[in-house]
Protein backbone atom coordinates (compact mmCIF):
# COMPACT_ATOMS: atom_id res chain seq x y z
CA UNK A 1 0.00 0.00 0.00
CA UNK A 2 1.27 3.48 -0.90
CA UNK A 3 1.23 6.43 1.62
CA UNK A 4 -1.44 8.33 -0.20
CA UNK A 5 -3.59 4.56 -0.55
CA UNK A 6 -2.90 4.36 3.92
CA UNK A 7 -4.04 7.98 4.33
CA UNK A 8 -7.09 7.64 1.82
CA UNK A 9 -8.32 4.21 3.87
CA UNK A 10 -6.53 5.11 7.27
CA UNK A 11 -9.85 6.85 8.77
CA UNK A 12 -11.43 3.69 8.61
CA UNK A 13 -8.30 1.23 9.12
CA UNK A 14 -8.85 1.17 12.85
CA UNK A 15 -11.72 -1.08 13.18
CA UNK A 16 -10.69 -1.92 17.20
CA UNK A 17 -10.80 1.97 18.31
CA UNK A 18 -14.42 2.91 17.80
CA UNK A 19 -15.73 1.32 21.25
CA UNK A 20 -16.84 4.36 22.32
CA UNK A 21 -17.10 6.45 19.35
CA UNK A 22 -13.64 7.61 19.06
CA UNK A 23 -12.98 6.82 15.36
CA UNK A 24 -10.30 7.03 13.52
CA UNK A 25 -11.14 10.00 11.75
CA UNK A 26 -11.33 11.72 15.14
CA UNK A 27 -8.23 10.29 16.22
CA UNK A 28 -5.83 11.84 13.52
CA UNK A 29 -7.85 14.73 13.61
CA UNK A 30 -7.33 15.27 17.34
CA UNK A 31 -3.25 14.59 16.95
CA UNK A 32 -2.46 16.19 13.48
CA UNK A 33 -0.86 13.08 12.79
CA UNK A 34 -1.62 13.17 8.66
CA UNK A 35 0.43 15.99 7.88
CA UNK A 36 3.49 14.87 9.78
CA UNK A 37 3.40 11.48 8.62
CA UNK A 38 3.98 12.23 4.87
CA UNK A 39 6.82 14.66 5.77
CA UNK A 40 8.91 12.00 7.68
CA UNK A 41 7.62 8.64 5.78
CA UNK A 42 10.72 8.83 3.02
CA UNK A 43 13.11 8.79 6.00
CA UNK A 44 12.26 5.68 7.12
CA UNK A 45 14.41 2.85 5.15
CA UNK A 46 14.10 -0.56 6.71
CA UNK A 47 13.66 -2.53 9.98
CA UNK A 48 14.83 -6.04 10.42
CA UNK A 49 15.08 -8.04 13.22
CA UNK A 50 18.07 -9.66 12.25
CA UNK A 51 19.92 -6.42 11.81
CA UNK A 52 22.86 -7.92 14.48
CA UNK A 53 23.14 -11.60 13.24
CA UNK A 54 25.65 -12.00 15.97
CA UNK A 55 22.82 -11.04 18.87
CA UNK A 56 20.03 -13.67 18.86
CA UNK A 57 18.86 -12.12 22.97
CA UNK A 58 15.16 -11.18 21.60
CA UNK A 59 13.43 -9.69 18.47
CA UNK A 60 15.55 -6.66 16.89
CA UNK A 61 13.42 -3.43 17.35
CA UNK A 62 15.68 -1.94 14.46
CA UNK A 63 18.09 1.08 14.37
CA UNK A 64 17.60 4.86 13.84
CA UNK A 65 14.24 6.13 13.42
CA UNK A 66 12.18 3.20 12.86
CA UNK A 67 13.91 1.51 15.48
CA UNK A 68 12.44 4.47 17.97
CA UNK A 69 8.85 4.29 16.44
CA UNK A 70 8.91 0.23 16.77
CA UNK A 71 9.96 0.77 20.23
CA UNK A 72 6.82 3.14 20.58
CA UNK A 73 4.83 0.21 19.27
CA UNK A 74 6.48 -1.92 21.66
CA UNK A 75 4.62 -0.40 24.16
CA UNK A 76 1.42 0.91 23.10
CA UNK A 77 0.84 -3.03 22.24
CA UNK A 78 1.45 -3.52 25.98
CA UNK A 79 -1.29 -0.16 27.36
CA UNK A 80 -3.45 -1.18 24.50
CA UNK A 81 -3.55 -5.23 25.33
CA UNK A 82 -3.74 -4.24 29.21
CA UNK A 83 -6.83 -1.91 28.86
CA UNK A 84 -8.59 -4.22 26.56
CA UNK A 85 -7.92 -6.41 29.50
CA UNK A 86 -9.49 -4.98 31.89
CA UNK A 87 -12.51 -3.52 29.65
CA UNK A 88 -13.52 -7.11 28.76
CA UNK A 89 -13.85 -7.82 32.31
CA UNK A 90 -14.16 -4.77 34.85
CA UNK A 91 -13.56 -4.84 38.70
CA UNK A 92 -15.64 -5.06 41.10
CA UNK A 93 -17.58 -1.46 41.68
CA UNK A 94 -16.36 0.06 38.64
CA UNK A 95 -18.46 3.19 38.68
CA UNK A 96 -19.88 4.63 35.54
CA UNK A 97 -17.30 7.22 35.80
CA UNK A 98 -14.60 5.12 35.65
CA UNK A 99 -15.96 2.92 33.18
CA UNK A 100 -16.40 6.38 30.73
CA UNK A 101 -12.36 7.47 31.53
CA UNK A 102 -10.84 3.83 31.23
CA UNK A 103 -12.80 3.07 27.59
CA UNK A 104 -11.38 6.29 26.37
CA UNK A 105 -7.89 5.51 27.59
CA UNK A 106 -8.20 1.86 26.25
CA UNK A 107 -9.18 3.40 22.80
CA UNK A 108 -6.47 6.26 23.01
CA UNK A 109 -4.05 3.42 23.16
CA UNK A 110 -5.41 0.87 20.46
CA UNK A 111 -5.40 4.18 18.07
CA UNK A 112 -1.63 4.60 19.53
CA UNK A 113 -0.42 1.11 18.47
CA UNK A 114 -2.46 0.87 15.10
CA UNK A 115 -1.30 4.30 13.93
CA UNK A 116 2.29 3.03 14.59
CA UNK A 117 1.59 0.12 12.52
CA UNK A 118 -0.32 1.28 9.28
CA UNK A 119 2.40 4.43 9.52
CA UNK A 120 5.54 2.05 9.62
CA UNK A 121 4.34 -0.34 7.19
CA UNK A 122 3.06 2.66 4.94
CA UNK A 123 6.60 4.03 5.22
CA UNK A 124 7.45 0.91 3.23
CA UNK A 125 9.31 -0.81 6.90
CA UNK A 126 8.81 -3.88 8.59
CA UNK A 127 6.55 -3.38 12.12
CA UNK A 128 7.56 -5.35 14.92
CA UNK A 129 5.56 -8.33 15.57
CA UNK A 130 2.32 -8.98 17.72
CA UNK A 131 3.75 -9.21 21.45
CA UNK A 132 3.06 -12.05 23.95
CA UNK A 133 1.91 -10.53 27.37
CA UNK A 134 1.79 -11.42 30.72
CA UNK A 135 -0.34 -9.91 33.09
CA UNK A 136 -0.75 -12.94 35.57
CA UNK A 137 0.56 -10.51 38.46
CA UNK A 138 -2.64 -8.12 38.53
CA UNK A 139 -5.80 -8.94 40.18
CA UNK A 140 -8.47 -7.58 37.52
CA UNK A 141 -10.67 -7.94 39.87
CA UNK A 142 -9.48 -5.84 42.36
CA UNK A 143 -10.12 -1.80 41.63
CA UNK A 144 -6.33 -1.27 43.38
CA UNK A 145 -4.21 -3.74 41.48
CA UNK A 146 -5.71 -2.12 37.95
CA UNK A 147 -5.21 1.44 38.71
CA UNK A 148 -1.96 0.63 40.13
CA UNK A 149 -0.67 -1.34 37.31
CA UNK A 150 -2.37 1.23 34.87
CA UNK A 151 -0.26 3.88 36.75
CA UNK A 152 2.63 2.22 36.42
CA UNK A 153 2.08 1.62 32.41
CA UNK A 154 1.21 5.38 32.23
CA UNK A 155 4.68 7.10 34.19
CA UNK A 156 6.45 4.48 32.36
CA UNK A 157 5.06 5.87 28.51
CA UNK A 158 5.43 9.32 29.46
CA UNK A 159 8.72 8.57 30.74
CA UNK A 160 9.95 6.41 27.63
CA UNK A 161 8.29 8.97 25.36
CA UNK A 162 10.51 11.77 26.65
CA UNK A 163 13.64 10.33 27.12
CA UNK A 164 13.08 8.53 23.66
CA UNK A 165 12.52 12.27 21.95
CA UNK A 166 16.44 12.89 21.34
CA UNK A 167 16.93 9.51 19.59
CA UNK A 168 14.65 10.91 16.46
CA UNK A 169 16.11 12.79 14.13
CA UNK A 170 13.50 13.22 11.53
CA UNK A 171 11.57 16.23 12.76
CA UNK A 172 7.82 15.37 12.05
CA UNK A 173 8.68 11.84 14.30
CA UNK A 174 9.34 14.29 16.91
CA UNK A 175 6.46 16.06 16.60
CA UNK A 176 4.10 13.03 16.87
CA UNK A 177 6.24 11.70 19.73
CA UNK A 178 5.69 14.86 21.48
CA UNK A 179 1.75 14.39 20.67
CA UNK A 180 1.49 11.24 21.86
CA UNK A 181 3.24 11.66 25.02
CA UNK A 182 0.94 14.81 25.55
CA UNK A 183 -2.27 12.59 25.54
CA UNK A 184 0.08 9.91 27.96
CA UNK A 185 0.66 12.46 30.33
CA UNK A 186 -3.25 13.55 30.43
CA UNK A 187 -3.75 9.42 30.95
CA UNK A 188 -1.06 9.58 33.75
CA UNK A 189 -2.71 12.73 35.34
CA UNK A 190 -6.16 10.82 35.52
CA UNK A 191 -5.16 7.83 36.65
CA UNK A 192 -3.15 9.46 39.97
CA UNK A 193 -6.63 11.42 40.28
CA UNK A 194 -8.50 8.18 39.99
CA UNK A 195 -6.30 6.49 42.92
CA UNK A 196 -5.44 9.46 44.98
CA UNK A 197 -8.08 13.04 44.45
CA UNK A 198 -5.05 15.68 43.79
CA UNK A 199 -1.85 13.66 43.26
CA UNK A 200 -2.09 14.37 39.41
CA UNK A 201 0.76 16.38 39.51
CA UNK A 202 3.64 14.41 41.86
CA UNK A 203 5.68 12.92 38.91
CA UNK A 204 7.51 15.76 37.98
CA UNK A 205 11.44 16.32 39.35
CA UNK A 206 12.27 19.84 41.59
CA UNK A 207 12.00 22.06 38.12
CA UNK A 208 8.76 20.48 37.34
CA UNK A 209 9.48 18.65 34.65
CA UNK A 210 8.11 15.10 33.57
CA UNK A 211 10.85 12.49 34.35
CA UNK A 212 12.57 10.72 31.30
CA UNK A 213 14.07 7.04 31.14
CA UNK A 214 16.35 5.23 28.02
CA UNK A 215 14.68 2.70 26.47
CA UNK A 216 16.89 0.48 27.64
CA UNK A 217 15.53 0.97 31.21
CA UNK A 218 11.90 1.51 29.76
CA UNK A 219 11.93 -2.19 28.42
CA UNK A 220 13.40 -3.86 31.94
CA UNK A 221 10.60 -2.11 33.68
CA UNK A 222 8.04 -3.04 31.38
CA UNK A 223 9.82 -6.82 30.86
CA UNK A 224 7.63 -8.68 33.99
CA UNK A 225 4.73 -7.62 32.01
CA UNK A 226 5.93 -8.79 28.22
CA UNK A 227 7.24 -12.81 27.26
CA UNK A 228 8.09 -11.74 23.75
CA UNK A 229 11.98 -10.68 24.26
CA UNK A 230 13.31 -7.32 23.15
CA UNK A 231 16.51 -6.66 21.89
CA UNK A 232 17.17 -2.82 22.07
CA UNK A 233 20.53 -3.35 21.26
CA UNK A 234 20.58 -1.32 17.75
CA UNK A 235 18.74 1.88 19.07
CA UNK A 236 20.62 5.21 18.96
CA UNK A 237 21.86 6.09 22.42
CA UNK A 238 22.28 9.94 21.91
Amino acid sequence: MSIKQFFQSGQEATAGATASGFSRRKFLSYMGMGSAIVIGASAISSCSDDDNPGNNSGVNLGSGDVGVLNYAYALEQLEAAFYTRVMASPFSGMTATETAFLTDIRDHEIAHRNFFKAAITAAGATPLQDLEVDFAAVNFGSRDSVLGTAKTFEDLGVMAYNGAGKLITTPAYLTIAGQIVSVEARHAALIADLISNGTFSNTTDANGLDKAMTPIQVLAAADPFIVTKLNASNLPTS
